[in-house]
């Protein structure tokens, strides 16, 4: 009889945590497993991707009300009379307002937001919180399952989540994943009675998709190769760090004019970054191309790849920029020697335009150490499939 698993997870936007749920569905056992996956929006870049056979589960009840918005939904209640809804959706946004810190908010405002939820119905053997904070909570709070996991995708040393909230919810979980071994080192410090608890499993990359994938789409006229070509795919959020990468870029400007560095992604802080590429003059260097459903071919024809982050987890695009052979550029983030050996096949450099400007510099003027760098990643083995055995064992635990 097949195992069933519940994975919970708010949507599948753009991100790292979202691509690799996907990436690890795929690879899941369809004969032996039931997968559902609840989603709180049936939506995102890569709902499209799901396996055939993954059976998606919406919100109802009250969830639907609020989500019109705070105005409409507050006017729903009143009409229904619901005095606790109004009250715990007027908490809720004062709660998002006291605090500036978005994971914090998204933490504390959980006491309130759980009421809109009904809990799950059916039985599961096991189910799965698959990103930090809310999907973990729901999990605990709403989902009736013999094992229960919660996944990190994130250093929690640097990710200002507040570990009193995490606490009491760890407590409940039969197993917490994280995604390397510097990240599992973080939680066993911020969290040492539960260190037992705690276990790596990459993300998961498949070379085969990612190298067929690369081929599609390959005429790309926005690469032009008369121009250095540097790539950056990230959420366009403080923690990724593409205001460092807009001064960087400034700086290389001055040395070379035909410096062309293009960011795949969106999020909260783009007017913020367009106002300074504005500022900079760099309209005609710095591009903002939006979300791409298949980044790879601009990732394959990009003369450098940059993660210019504050702090990661594991980075899922730095992976994938090393299936490709780019020439890599990360900043010393915390977790960034789980994935790059300095001068060997990438670059680790300071955390700050001056690090970045000197990085990519090096490997545009040394051309042995931009052959040395592919010729690093060339010799290593990139997939790793395997790594949904580890799962396996934590569910037959």
């Amino acid at each position: 009889m097949k195992k069933k698993i519940l994975f919970v997870l708010p949507s599948l936007d753009a991100g790292g945590g979202q691509k690799s749920l996907v990436n690890l569905l795929t690879q899941i056992d369809s004969q032996n497993f039931q997968v559902d996956l609840y989603l709180i929006k049936s939506e995102g870049l890569f709902f499209n991707s799901l396996p055939k056979d993954v059976r998606v589960i919406e919100p109802t009840g009250s969830y639907l009300t609020f989500s019109k918005g705070f105005f409409p939904s507050i006017f729903s209640f009143i009409k229904t009379k619901d005095l606790k809804m109004i009250y715990f959706r007027i908490m809720l946004a004062i709660q998002n307002r006291l605090y500036r810190n978005k994971n914090k908010a998204e933490q504390r405002g959980w006491k309130y937001l759980n009421h809109f939820f009904e809990p799950l119905p059916q039985r599961y053997d096991v189910a799965i919180g698959y990103l930090e904070k809310s999907s973990i909570y729901f999990t605990v709070d709403k989902v009736n399952a013999e094992i229960k996991i919660g996944w990190i995708h994130t250093n929690y040393s640097d990710s200002g989540m507040d570990s009193e909230v995490d606490f009491r919810y760890f407590n409940k979980l039969n197993h917490i994943v994280t995604v390397s071994e510097e990240c599992a080192h973080s939680l066993r410090k911020e969290f040492p009675p539960y260190k037992e608890k705690i276990f790596t499993i990459e993300n998961i990359v498949s070379k085969k998709m990612i190298l067929s994938l690369a081929k599609q789409n390959s005429d790309l006229k926005i690469f032009d190769n008369q121009n250095i070509n540097i790539l950056t795919i990230a959420r366009l959020s403080h923690e990724k760090g593409i205001d460092l990468a807009i001064k960087s870029c400034s700086e290389l400007v001055k040395k070379m004019s035909n410096i062309k560095w293009f960011i795949i992604g969106e999020g909260p802080e783009k007017e913020k970054l367009k106002k300074l590429i504005k500022k900079l003059n760099l309209e005609k260097n710095f591009l903002l191309l939006g979300l791409k459903e298949n980044p790879y071919p601009y990732l394959n024809k990009a003369d450098i790849y940059v993660q210019p982050s504050r702090y990661e987890g594991k980075s899922l695009a730095i992976d994938e920029a090393k299936i490709l052979h780019r020439p890599i550029v990360i900043t010393n983030f915390e977790t960034a020697k789980d994935q790059i050996k300095n001068n060997e096949n990438g670059l680790v450099v300071a955390m700050n335009e001056n690090g970045l400007t000197e990085g990519i510099m090096s490997i545009i003027t040394n051309k042995n150490l931009k052959i040395k760098l592919e010729s690093g990643l060339s010799k290593e083995k990139h997939s790793n499939e395997e790594e949904v055995e580890k799962l396996y064992s934590l569910i037959n635990s």
